[in-house]
């Protein structure tokens, strides 16, 4: 039974589906992990075991009598505390939000209940999901998974921690400038970023909704397709057969390279390396729009942050990290028209983007510039907390600025991660694409 707790998603659904495992005894097993773990309190900020074995002897019927919803019926995921969910708290990671008990669940949560994905309980974040570190003095700081002195990456830190620590089978986060992906990226798991808009935003604690996107965090990319079929209540992409041979990949040597740490640089060479002995075609390109989104980019998210959260936040500006108040409240010093300038140059630059990689099938960088920085320099130092917040999300930040599907995969070096960037609306292909990478990496 143990096994199971580091088993795939997937892996786990089959054995359901061929009778060798039973979703209560599978439920069951998770919670027991999670009441005995000694860091349950700084990765779970509600369990929700009645529900979970409600929903779990469900699908433990429909198994005995051939009825499966989905491969992933009977499956126990974790979700960031941002996803309503019908009479229990969700409250983003923030003191501002006390007390905040939904009557529904968010859709995608109704969908994936819909699919038989067993609720396991809400998980611990960043406040308000505005940092890409996954410090939270406010509620919790989960652990990473790598180096117990370290933050876990942001903001679904919950999430990604749940999963490396075997106490779900996978979670699902947001991602508003990287929020799945570095935290996936610094506890070795899978991180997809949707495209803006395929997965409804509805029952969704906001961050800014132009760039918010949800995706999970897991421990294969067949785990990631199926997860966002069921969160979308559509079919997975069929990813039997992908291949590396003869697909155009290209590094970006623009702002995504510069300033790169030692080991995520090695782990990303390394990785390039076994993408090309797979059969994979890699250029060098230079592509300036991806600096002149980050450029021009301080408007967008910050003064649709502020203008969104102002109300509650001056309300009681003590309730909020220090660090999270100063971030929201950059976006009190622009003008309307520099929101729209910003916008109509971003417009522009996507287009550049758009036309610059069109011949190739995914642009690769390092998931991260940084390794997980220390949480006591980080607690003691504001200024290390802020660039290492920047650098953190720097390589990230490009894809939601430029509209991009994303992926990152584990590159077998301890907290680096490979991340793929392909055009909008292209996720189905980018996980083709990740799962022939994923078998190449191993």
């Amino acid at each position: 039974m143990q096994d199971w707790l580091g088993m795939t998603a997937a892996d786990l659904g089959r054995g359901i589906a061929a009778g060798e495992i039973d979703p209560l005894t599978l439920c069951d097993t998770y919670l027991k992990a999670i009441e005995e773990h000694p860091l349950r309190d700084r990765i779970y900020a509600r369990v929700t075991a009645d529900r979970a074995r409600s929903e779990a002897a469900a699908a433990s019927a429909r198994a005995r009598s051939g009825r499966r919803l989905s491969p992933l019926d009977g499956v126990p995921i974790s979700w960031k505390d941002l996803f309503d969910s019908a009479g229990v708290g969700t409250e983003a990671g923030s003191k501002l939000l006390e007390g905040r008990v939904p009557e529904r669940d968010a859709l995608v949560l109704q969908n994936a209940t819909a699919a038989g994905l067993v609720c396991l309980g809400k998980v611990h974040m960043s406040e308000l999901a505005f940092s890409g570190l996954g410090y939270n003095p406010s509620t919790a700081t989960p652990p990473c998974v790598n180096d117990p002195d370290a933050v876990p990456g942001g903001s679904s830190s919950g999430s990604a921690a749940s999963v490396a620590f075997g106490l779900a089978a996978a979670s699902i986060g947001s991602d508003t400038g990287g929020s799945v992906r570095i935290p996936a990226a610094w506890n070795d798991l899978v991180g997809l970023k949707t495209t803006h808009g395929r997965l409804s935003l509805e029952g969704v604690v906001p961050l800014a909704l132009k760039f918010d996107t949800i995706g999970p965090l897991c421990r294969s990319v067949e785990d990631a397709a199926l997860l966002t079929a069921a969160m979308e209540g559509s079919k997975s992409p069929d990813l039997r057969g992908a291949s590396l041979k003869g697909r155009r990949f290209a590094i970006l040597d623009t702002v995504m390279m510069d300033g790169l740490r030692d080991a995520p640089k090695k782990a990303f060479v390394n990785a390039v390396a076994k993408l090309e002995a797979a059969g994979a075609v890699i250029d060098r390109i230079e592509v300036p729009a991806a600096q002149q989104a980050l450029d021009i980019s301080g408007p967008l998210i910050t003064s649709e942050a502020y203008g969104l959260w102002m109300d509650v936040i001056e309300a009681a500006p003590e309730r909020m990290f220090a660090e999270i108040l100063r971030r929201f409240r950059l976006g009190r010093g622009f003008s309307g028209p520099e929101y729209v300038s910003a916008w109509a140059k971003l417009d522009a630059a996507r287009l550049a983007y758009d036309h610059a990689t069109a011949g190739y099938d995914a642009i690769l960088a390092p998931s991260s510039a940084v390794l997980p920085p220390n949480l006591e320099r980080l607690n003691a130092d504001p200024d290390y907390y802020a660039s290492e917040n920047l650098m953190a999300l720097r390589n990230t930040r490009i894809g939601n600025l430029l509209g991009l599907c994303s992926l990152t995969l584990p590159t077998g070096t301890p907290s680096c991660g490979l991340m793929l960037l392909a055009a909008p609306d292209q996720d189905n292909a980018l996980l083709r694409l990740g799962a022939a990478a994923e078998m190449a990496l191993r």
